[in-house]
């Protein structure tokens, strides 16, 4: 089995957030192939009086959670928290998690489209934070045994978890979800794909159809699916130092030109392209 990509896509600061966590990811067990991209841990201790806070522009998946983590917001109420099993549904805007004090959380993050092997509408959790009993069956101990557990082992106790939920779930509607996921990884990986009618035709379904598969599976349209990814692609350009030929970039990843790029990235993450691109090269030095 290949070990999880150590990529930080989506991650507004990864290397600001690296100084104040503990982050680590691990593969998903072979039944959660195609369902599960990976799992991820991060610990903290922050000196007192000190808070992180942590913006994330998130892969249009869920998470699977478990641990003593704040709940999402730039205002959370003061820790500590208390343990427990949560679900988070996609994300459709920025998110922000303020860390302080000590803690710890460890989820899964599921492949795009995968979650609607276990419901049947996905869209109806789009940003959500619920306890996990409330979406999934699981085990009323299932956080005490993950505490419990070096981390390694809490992902696969938590893989467990959910492929003891899938038992309950129709075998071609997973088959479905499979296939929905392989869909949305083409949209991730393949930057020539900009329209809904590309991706379609790559799936070999219509268009309409593409868009229903979506509704059920993914929780958002497809050309929600694309833009997301194309302006993680933007960030990850912003980040990588060096000079960057905006308007360039802008017709790569599918934008009108360079003004329909920066209009875009600055109402998702809050600054410009140009701005980030600044920040982070400081965050760097």
């Amino acid at each position: 089995m290949k070990p999880p990509s150590d990529d930080t896509r989506g991650i507004i600061a990864p290397t600001r957030m690296m100084r104040f966590v503990d982050f680590a990811r691990y593969p998903a067990p072979a039944e959660l192939d195609g369902l599960v991209s990976w799992f991820w841990s991060v610990k903290w201790d922050l000196p007192m009086g000190f808070v992180h806070p942590q913006q994330v522009l998130a892969h249009p998946g869920v998470n699977i959670s478990v641990g003593v983590a704040p709940p999402p917001g730039a205002d959370p109420p003061p820790g500590p928290y208390p343990l427990g099993a949560f679900f988070n549904g996609v994300t459709t805007t920025l998110s922000t998690r303020t860390l302080s004090g000590s803690g710890w959380n460890i989820a899964g993050l599921t492949t795009p489209g995968a979650f609607g092997a276990w419901v049947d509408d996905v869209g109806a959790y789009n940003d959500t934070h619920l306890p996990l009993s409330d979406v999934l069956p699981v085990a009323a101990d299932l956080a005490e045994n993950v505490a419990a557990q070096e981390f390694s082992v809490a992902a696969e106790t938590i893989g467990e978890a959910l492929i003891a939920a899938l038992a309950r779930r129709r075998a071609a509607r997973i088959a479905s979800a499979r296939e929905v996921a392989r869909i949305t990884v083409a949209a991730q990986d393949d930057r020539s794909i900009r329209t809904t009618g590309q991706l379609a035709a790559l799936a070999g379904v219509t268009e309409r159809t593409l868009q229903r598969m979506f509704a059920s599976f993914v929780g958002v349209s497809p050309a929600w699916v694309i833009r997301r990814y194309r302006l993680i692609d933007a960030a990850e350009h912003a980040r990588a130092g060096g000079p960057v030929d905006w308007a360039e970039l802008a017709v790569d990843l599918g934008y009108a030109d360079q003004s329909h790029l920066t209009r875009d990235f600055t109402a998702t993450i809050g600054i410009s392209p140009a701005a980030y691109a600044t920040q982070q090269t400081g965050e760097e030095s």
